[in-house]
């Protein structure tokens, strides 16, 4: 294809299942993109039969062991007039798969990457989740290490966001344990499996339920979504503390019940009768 004096570095999303969610613009990069570097160039050549589509350009493999190499070699394609086309073996690079290396190296040298936008796994399984999507975190895959992934567990038992997370099928109850365990058995969560293909299946109960449903073995692509912790009630015995310090530096009980009452949605009376009974 022709080329300005510099190239164009292009993260394409690929179809997470159904190969009909390849988007026209993928199709035409495939055709016309001087370089493909994909995950997998197995996997690439055999979505691209599928789509019928021929690569015209060089294909190279970019993968988790080799992206340090590879992506100046990349960037120095691009910065020569290439159009550098990025894919992962399903959704969007960078997420949970190479690419971010590549971005990083790109910018410090000046050219330009955009994104062919698509698939992506995350998204899907908020979106099927039937958990809250106005606030979320991605965390990716969980160590494997039973140690290492009780702390991560650990550090995310009192996040608010939902959040959602890969895993592998043969680790999927283990892990689903080990949230049980960390969260709670309770705790509201969907096993969102093999999504956009034949046998797409959504899972939505408490992470203890859905443990004892992978124990008898899943198998597919999964992405776990969990709902994030439910904040704390606030309780007027916790503020009388508060109350009477507020008192003791000038303010008048009845004042300062109201200011607690405001930012802790509790009743202003409540809070003042216990700061009076606190005080007698």
């Amino acid at each position: 294809m022709s080329h300005d004096s510099q190239g164009l570095i292009v993260l394409a999303a690929t179809p997470i299942g159904d190969v009909e969610d390849a988007p026209p613009r993928l199709r035409r990069l495939f055709h016309e993109a001087d370089v493909v570097a994909a995950e997998d160039t197995r996997r690439l050549r055999a979505l691209t039969s599928r789509m019928g589509v021929e690569l015209t350009g060089r294909v190279l493999s970019y993968q988790e062991h080799n992206e340090a190499r590879r992506a100046p070699e990349l960037v120095e394609e691009a910065a020569g007039g290439a159009t550098v086309l990025v894919v992962s073996d399903a959704g969007m690079p960078s997420v949970s798969d190479p690419g971010y290396r590549l971005v990083a190296a790109a910018a410090e040298a000046g050219v330009q990457v955009t994104v062919l936008p698509g698939p992506s796994a995350v998204l899907t399984a908020l979106a099927l989740s039937g958990l809250a999507t106005d606030r979320f975190c991605f965390e990716g895959f969980l160590p494997r290490r039973a140690g290492e992934r009780a702390r991560v567990l650990a550090g995310l038992a009192e996040e608010r966001r939902t959040m959602v997370f890969f895993e592998a099928p043969h680790r999927l109850a283990e892990s689903l344990g080990a949230m049980a365990e960390a969260f709670d058995p309770a705790r509201r969560a969907a096993v969102c499996r093999e999504m956009t293909k034949t046998y797409e299946e959504v899972r939505r109960e408490g992470l203890g339920e859905l443990a004892r449903w992978a124990a008898e073995g899943v198998r597919g692509e999964i992405t776990i979504v969990v709902a994030g912790a439910e904040p704390e009630a606030a309780r007027v015995e916790d503020h009388v503390a508060e109350l009477l310090e507020r008192v003791a530096q000038g303010e008048r009980l009845k004042d300062a019940a109201a200011v607690v009452a405001a930012s802790t949605g509790l009743g202003k009376r409540e809070l003042y009768q216990a700061a009076l009974e606190a005080r007698e």
